[in-house]
C-alpha cells in the first residue's frame, strides 16, 4: 500500500506513467455522538482507500479531505463544515489538478452529506473529459454513529472509541427521519447526535463490515477499469 504523500515528485511521475490511479478519501469533521471521534467518516474513507491500494498496487492514496458539508450537525461542538458549494469547488479544483498527472481519479466519500457536492464535482470533471469515478460505502441499518460506524471504528482505531459513553439515539428508519433532518438537522431528532444504537457493536462486526466494503470497492474499481 502506497500513499501519495510519502513519495517524491519523480516517484509520483513514474507511477503515473505506469497507469496509477489516484484514490482520494473524502470524509468530514463532525460529531459522532459522545463515544466516537470527529474523524470517523474520514477514517472510514481512508481505511477503504488503504485496503484498495493493498489489493491493487496501481492505486495511490491521496491525503484525505477531512472537511465537507456537515451543516446538518450544527449545534454539536467540534463540527466543522465548509458547506455544499465549497466542498464541490474544492473537489472540482482538486480533480483538475490531479488530472495533470493522473489519467484516472477515484473519489471515495464516506460522509452522506457530501453526496451532492461529490456527484456534481465528478460530473463536471467528466464533462471536461476527465476519467473520474465515485464510490460511496453503504451498509444497511443505522446511518450515523450507530452500530455500524462504531463497529468500524472498533476495528480501525479502537483507542479512539469510548464505549462506556455509548448511548442509543433515535432508532427510527432513515426514511422516516429524513424530512425532520432536512428541516432541523440532527439536533432536531436526537440530543446525543446518534441515529441508532451503538451499544452492542463489536470489533469482530467491524472487521467483517470493513472487509465487505473493501471488497465492494475493489470490485467497483475493477469494473471501472474494464469499462
Amino acid at each position: 500500500m502506497v500513499r501519495l504523500a510519502d513519495l517524491s515528485s519523480p516517484g509520483v511521475a513514474a507511477r503515473a506513467a505506469a497507469g496509477a490511479i489516484l484514490a482520494v478519501p473524502i470524509g468530514a469533521t463532525e460529531q459522532h455522538g459522545p463515544h466516537l471521534p470527529l474523524t470517523t467518516d474520514t477514517d472510514i474513507a481512508l481505511a477503504l482507500c488503504d485496503g484498495l491500494a493493498a489489493a491493487r498496487p496501481e492505486v495511490l492514496v491521496a491525503p484525505a479531505v477531512p472537511y465537507g458539508s456537515s451543516g446538518e450537525h450544527a449545534g454539536f461542538a467540534g463540527t466543522l463544515s465548509i458547506g455544499q458549494e465549497a466542498t464541490e469547488f474544492l473537489l472540482l479544483e482538486l480533480g483538475r489538478s490531479a488530472a495533470e498527472t493522473f489519467g484516472r481519479l477515484l473519489f471515495v466519500s464516506a460522509h452522506g452529506g457530501n453526496t451532492g457536492p461529490v456527484t456534481r464535482a465528478a460530473a463536471r470533471l467528466r464533462a471536461e473529459s476527465r476519467d473520474v469515478s465515485v464510490f460511496r460505502p453503504r451498509w444497511p441499518g443505522e446511518p450515523h454513529a450507530g452500530r455500524a460506524e462504531t463497529a468500524l471504528q472498533l476495528t480501525m482505531r479502537p483507542g479512539s472509541v469510548r464505549m462506556e459513553r455509548a448511548v442509543a439515539g433515535d432508532r427510527r428508519p432513515l426514511g422516516e427521519l429524513l424530512p425532520l433532518l432536512r428541516a432541523g438537522g440532527v439536533r432536531a431528532v436526537t440530543a446525543t447526535g446518534v441515529l441508532g444504537d451503538p451499544t452492542g457493536a463489536t470489533a469482530v462486526e467491524g472487521e467483517e463490515l470493513l472487509a465487505g466494503l473493501t471488497a465492494a470497492l475493489v470490485s467497483h474499481v475493477d469494473e471501472w477499469r474494464r469499462a
